[in-house]
């Protein structure tokens, strides 16, 4: 099928010019001369990019452009321009043209960039919509949200720039940078992954930049670090806000130098590596108080895409639903169908746990479910009727917004330093959890473990650690 260009242009010299170029190379034309009908054109129809002019016969073509994004925000622009001034040529960045021609242009050179808008977009779409390795997660979605990230992804894809992806857990941050570096330049290089809170703070200038054999106890052999792995591709630094300052400061100088060395080593590596950072947390309050070096963010934050959280992006959560659910079938779980209901439910629960925790959800509806279909009522039984409805109105008032709310204030009040945040949390929230089972089941801890959905010696073991007396919870006889 034909990839199909709207071409806005008054001139209609300059336009016969540009299609009859872009016809050659296979794309259908659609040419308007004016704001109104660019207008209806984008509103009826698909198009793969939109070419336009500025100043059209009625009006600023670039000062209405925010019109065109609300209506198709995926789709690349690409400005043409008589008036060859900087303020012209910003004004299309800021509008993120994915480019700028002044005139007189040559030809050749704007019929490659509607190429490569064209098959940045197509390329992008098809490959986030599909499934990438790991965890199942897609990227999935037409909301303007996920559109807005998908042209975020495609402004990277021919640079080495770095990039700092944001968003709560379970959005999909390792996705962005995988489709990154699988469509980007880099593709053939590796992509290596890893998770900077998972490793032990002492072994984590080990684990980037590698050991010599006797640089530590235990150091038996030499060891190759993430980034000498990862040299001629990308590097995904995850969760780079629980980074120890001392490693902070390691890696500022990796990625100022260009080179590393080795924990033990003496010669210093030249690495060539596309950095691609992750976080769940807003860094400029742990630089403020002294736990992330602000030089740091910085070089790290050059070109930043936020993920939004699953509430923001409603629209989608159909699709994803039933993207899993056609997934499950596929990995062998029975077939079901979801009635127009049970979406609507569940496009008004909250997701805190975002696509992550959507996904789950579809997976245990498709193997607790008793019927192929499944509607409010399987809804409901499968995953609670606590919480089955929700809308962002009754946000506040929502028992699990009152949960994170007293998390917050816990630790806004208790502090706990660096490397106990999730344990210490974990404890408080733990402790009063475990005795309000033991209430419940009159400290009879096999009941109070299956009611818990824990094993029954995991909850002894955590019992006699949280120092709780289950006696006292014992009914009398």
């Amino acid at each position: 099928m034909a990839r199909s260009i709207l071409l806005v242009e008054d001139d209609n010299a300059i336009a016969t010019v540009i299609t009859a170029a872009l016809e050659d190379e296979g794309f259908e034309i659609t040419h308007c001369t004016s704001i109104a009908r660019r207008d209806e054109h984008v509103g009826a129809r698909y198009f793969d990019v939109m070419l336009t002019d500025v100043m059209l016969e009625d009006g600023d073509g670039l000062q209405s452009l925010p019109d065109v994004r609300r209506e198709a925000p995926e789709m690349p622009v690409i400005v043409l321009s008589a008036q060859n001034t900087l303020d012209t040529a910003v004004r299309a960045s800021d509008n993120e043209a994915f480019e700028y021609f002044p005139k007189p242009f040559d030809l050749d050179e704007l019929v490659r960039a509607v190429r490569q808008a064209a098959d940045s977009r197509k390329e992008v779409v098809s490959a986030l919509s599909h499934d990438a390795e790991g965890d199942g997660m897609p990227l999935v979605g037409r909301s303007p949200a996920m559109q807005s990230v998908y042209r975020m992804i495609t402004r990277v894809l021919r640079n080495d720039l770095t990039v700092l992806v944001t968003g709560e857990s379970g959005t999909g941050k390792e996705l962005v940078a995988e489709a990154i570096h699988q469509l980007g330049s880099r593709r053939t290089g590796p992509f290596v992954a890893v998770n900077t809170a998972a490793i032990p703070h002492d072994l984590i200038e080990s684990e980037l930049f590698g050991h010599e054999k006797g640089a530590f106890t235990g150091a038996i052999n030499q060891a190759i670090g993430k980034f000498e792995q990862a040299n001629g591709g990308t590097l995904f630094l995850d969760e780079i806000g629980d980074m120890p300052p001392e490693a902070q400061t390691r890696l500022l100088r990796a990625l100022q130098s260009g080179r590393v060395r080795r924990v033990g080593g003496r010669q210093e590596i030249a690495v060539d590596v596309r950095i691609i950072a992750a976080t769940n947390r807003d860094l400029l309050p742990l630089i403020e108080a002294g736990r992330f070096r602000e030089d740091l963010f910085y070089r790290l934050n050059v070109v930043p895409i936020e993920l939004p959280p699953l509430r923001e992006r409603r629209e989608d959560i159909e699709v994803l639903a039933r993207h899993f659910l056609a997934q499950a079938v596929d990995e062998g779980l029975p077939p079901r169908v979801f009635t127009q209901e049970a979406f609507e439910a569940l496009s008004k629960r909250h997701w805190r746990g975002n696509v992550r925790e959507l996904r789950n959800a579809i997976y245990r509806l498709a193997v607790m479910s008793r019927k192929d279909e499944i509607d409010n009522e399987v809804l409901i039984d499968t995953l609670g009727e606590e919480r089955a409805i929700f809308t962002p109105e009754d946000d506040a008032d929502h028992p699990d917004a009152g949960i994170a709310a007293a998390l917050e204030q816990w630790l806004l009040r208790q502090d706990p330093p660096h490397g106990t945040v999730y344990g210490g949390a974990l404890s408080a929230f733990e402790k009063p959890l475990i005795e309000y089972a033991l209430r419940q089941t009159g400290g009879n801890q096999l009941r109070a473990a299956k009611l818990l959905g824990i094993n029954r010696n995991t909850l002894r073991k955590r019992i006699t650690e949280l120092s709780i007396e289950p006696d006292r919870f014992a009914r009398p006889l």
